[in-house]
């Protein structure tokens, strides 16, 4: 059987294995940890994978396995996407534009954080305007307004408005390496990045990262932690009814929020008029003491579906998560850490080495379990 990835490299346990040995180890701890003690980023995972499906072996109508997928008009050739992850080009440099053209070479979303390494404009270039874009609510309108603004000139069709970041996790890996926010870089960091020589090469041929879509309202001549200070002002606009209202008026395209984790959340986000929601807790990151994405997946789908788009992410990690997500009501899912890990262990080979993959898995759960689209796994579901 020929293989469309390097087989050296066959499972997410083995790529995270060299991811960890490629990336400086400040790096792979800002991607791999959840806040305060993990326990959320783990229960994400864990109860995700408690859901068992019951395979109808002897179901004479069975064709075969079909994974597209579409979502607000469009056909994708998988139900999951990319997720957006901050500082990607930290962790691996060109990471987002690696990550992107992968995407868009396999017809799957790709979602651009705000605090990402990558532009709006240099995205839109390599995806020709189809990937989504992720907004950080700013305190200032006319910040907002004009970020919207370039999203729409460079083809930008889905906006997903972050709700979970009303105040940064606590994550206490980060603060000892030094990137909480203020960032800094200390004798730590660097020991670390020249112990990881490709890394090093790679941030040579690239260049620092920087927020590149934030680059624009930045005085040029910031020091580190004026940097920090900007950020962390800058993005302090938690969201409420009116913001929301205010950009789903100026907003031409498809609008999404992203983090609901309760069932008034939901509620709310019908009200306002979204066209997609997806259910997520960012990878656990953010309150430790939280739910699991795949309980509130359940309890949502089973209100909300039909009125609104259900999407999650944080937690799923396999082709096999795929499916079990989507046997729980999900009508698509995303992954953020997954890629990273891919891109981390590999660089440029990643995206389309996890890509590949993650459809191979898939496929093989849906035919192993005789189904033959994404949309009828809830069938499948041992309740």
């Amino acid at each position: 059987m020929a293989f469309p990835f390097d087989t050296n490299y066959a499972s997410l346990e083995l790529l995270i294995e060299k991811a960890k040995k490629k990336m400086p180890r400040f790096a792979f701890e800002y991607l791999d940890g959840g806040c305060n003690e993990n326990i959320n980023r783990d229960r994400n995972t864990s109860e995700l994978r408690d859901v068992l499906l019951r395979p109808r072996y002897l179901n004479n109508n069975y064709s075969e396995a079909n994974m597209e997928t579409e979502l607000f008009g469009v056909k994708y050739s998988a139900p999951f996407g990319i997720s957006p992850v901050g500082l990607q080009g930290l962790m691996w440099p060109n990471a987002p534009e690696i990550l992107a053209k992968a995407a868009f070479k396999h017809n799957i979303p790709f979602i651009l954080s705000t605090v990402t390494t990558s532009s709006i404009e240099r995205i839109a270039e390599l995806t020709e305007g189809k990937a989504w874009y992720q907004l950080y609510h700013p305190r200032e309108e006319w910040l907002r307004d004009d970020i919207l603004d370039r999203c729409e000139a460079s083809g930008y069709d889905v906006l997903c408005v972050l709700s979970d970041v009303p105040t940064f996790g606590y994550r206490a890996k980060e603060i000892r390496n030094g990137l909480a926010m203020p960032p800094q870089l200390n004798f730590r960091n660097v020991s670390q990045a020249l112990a990881r020589p490709e890394w090093c090469l790679e941030i040579l041929k690239h260049g620092v990262p920087s927020f590149k879509t934030m680059e624009k309202y930045m005085d040029k001549n910031m020091n580190v932690k004026q940097l920090g200070q900007f950020m962390n002002s800058t993005f302090s606009g938690r969201l409420n009814s009116d913001r929301i209202k205010a950009i789903r008026d100026k907003w031409k395209g498809k609008l999404v929020i992203k983090g609901v984790a309760s069932d008034e959340d939901a509620a709310e986000a019908v009200r306002l008029g979204f066209d997609g929601m997806i259910i997520s807790n960012h990878g656990g990151r953010q309150l430790d003491a939280g739910e699991s994405t795949i309980a509130v997946v359940k309890e949502i789908s089973e209100k909300y579906k039909g009125q609104i788009k259900i999407m999650m992410d944080s937690g799923v990690r396999t082709g096999p998560d795929v499916a079990r997500a989507l046997s729980c009501g999900a009508e698509f899912t995303f992954m953020g850490r997954t890629f990273m890990y891919a891109v981390g262990a590999l660089g440029e080979k990643g995206g389309d080495h996890i890509i590949e993959m993650l459809k191979m898995q898939f496929r093989q759960v849906m035919e192993q379990v005789c189904c033959d689209t994404p949309e009828e796994l809830q069938k499948f579901r041992v309740k």
